[in-house]
């Protein structure tokens, strides 16, 4: 047996929300754990993150940077119409900070951080997998490779992992997303913009598929759009929402962009020692792209097959982790997934969809259902109306 590599019991590679979230748990359990994490990379997120992963994922208040109290809907026409949170919020985060203190408490559970690009996973003389990985501040580009009897792909949409791992596996579709972080106007100053309220604009010009927003995180604030077309010019359509937000002038932080997948993938592990995690497992909500409360609770689900495989050697175990993500969120992902498909079709469909937000029961039922990442089965009736509301709208009886 070859003993010359330092072995782990996992390697997760990708410290998002994910692979932090596996790596904390699996250290927690006592398993030896090595995060590896490509240095100085931010997704583009708008960061918002409801009061259920605040619960699940004890986040401490300090990490959140802003309070949203409510939501203004945006048609094409410029119709607006607000959504607030009655007795509730949305926690706002900045993912520069989010993510690096998820990977701190990561170590502070026991799992060893570096800094590196993962390059290739190949086996050793009996079938163990060796992580290979380019150290991030080598000038010389050493590499560095590593024994592991399980592996987490944790690292996005474009999952490296996945296309060594699994290289017949298809790639979920994903729309590519692009936002700039600027400074919040100082209070009272922009009459368009509300510190405490996230703006969604649903307007062709903006995303042909999408939406584009204006999420405030307190002293900065995101603004941003996406599309699955290629050749929309993202930069013009984030400087349009710029200038309707009152945020033209506004200096700007950061630019970021990266692919959203729109879908979770068919299969999640390669039936061996290696299972995904968040965007590279494509768990993210069809319709609003939010993906860190999904991103974590797909890097818990992972850990949890990780370490019943680890503890057993049945690598059957390891398709749990998609089974209990499916079982729990699968639903709620198939009606997020007509609903883009069909409300986002044109503008015609997305100022009707921006008219069905005025009403009440859509009101309540969609925050109820953000906050708690479920289906609301509490009021039957209401859902009643707003199938008939919804078919009123589908078969334009009512006017927008």
């Amino acid at each position: 047996m070859t003993t010359t590599l330092e072995t782990f019991d996992t390697v997760v590679v990708g410290g998002g929300p994910a692979g932090s979230t596996a790596a904390t748990d699996l250290a927690k359990s006592g398993r030896s754990v090595l995060l590896l994490d490509r240095a100085g990379r931010i997704k583009p997120c708008g960061g918002a993150i409801p009061p259920r992963l605040i619960r699940d994922f004890a986040i401490p208040d300090q990490l959140l940077v802003a309070r949203i109290t409510g939501a203004r809907m945006i048609s094409p026409s410029d119709r607006q119409v607000e959504m607030p949170i009655n007795g509730g919020f949305v926690g706002m985060v900045d993912r520069e900070i989010f993510d690096e203190w998820l990977r701190g408490r990561a170590a502070e559970a026991g799992a060893e951080r570096r800094e590196g690009v993962f390059e290739d996973l190949t086996r050793d003389a009996d079938g163990n997998a060796v992580v290979h990985y380019r150290v991030a501040e080598a000038k010389d580009g050493s590499r560095v490779a590593v024994r592991a009897r399980a592996v987490i792909g944790a690292d996005g949409a474009n999952s490296a992992v996945a296309r060594v791992a699994m290289p017949k596996a298809k790639h979920p579709p994903f729309v590519f997303a692009y936002h700039e972080i600027v400074q919040s106007p100082p209070p009272d100053t922009t009459p368009a913009f509300d510190a405490a309220r996230c703006d969604i604009y649903y307007r062709g010009s903006l995303s042909p598929d999408f939406y584009a927003w204006v999420f405030p995180h307190g002293a900065t604030t995101s603004v941003g759009t996406g599309t699955a077309h290629k050749g929309f010019s993202l930069r013009a359509a984030v400087a349009a929402v710029r200038t309707a937000a009152g945020l033209a002038t506004a200096a700007t932080v950061r630019c970021e962009g990266a692919p959203i997948p729109l879908r979770p993938r068919r299969k999640w592990d390669n039936e061996r020692d290696v299972v995904l995690a968040g965007d590279a497992a494509g768990a993210v909500a069809p319709a609003s792209g939010e993906g860190i409360y999904y991103a974590m609770t797909s890097g818990r689900y992972a850990a949890e097959a990780v370490g019943a495989f680890l503890a057993t050697g049945d690598s059957r175990l390891l398709a749990s982790a998609r089974k209990r993500f499916m079982q729990a969120h699968g639903r709620v992902f198939w009606v997020l997934g007509l609903l883009q498909h069909f409300w986002y079709a044109n503008d015609r469909r997305r100022e009707r969809f921006v008219s069905i937000c005025r009403d009440r029961d859509v009101q309540h039922l969609t925050w109820e259902a953000y906050m708690n990442k479920q289906l609301v089965r509490a009021k039957p009736m209401a859902h009643v109306r707003i199938f008939f509301k919804d078919l009123a709208h589908l078969l334009r009886l009512v006017t927008p």
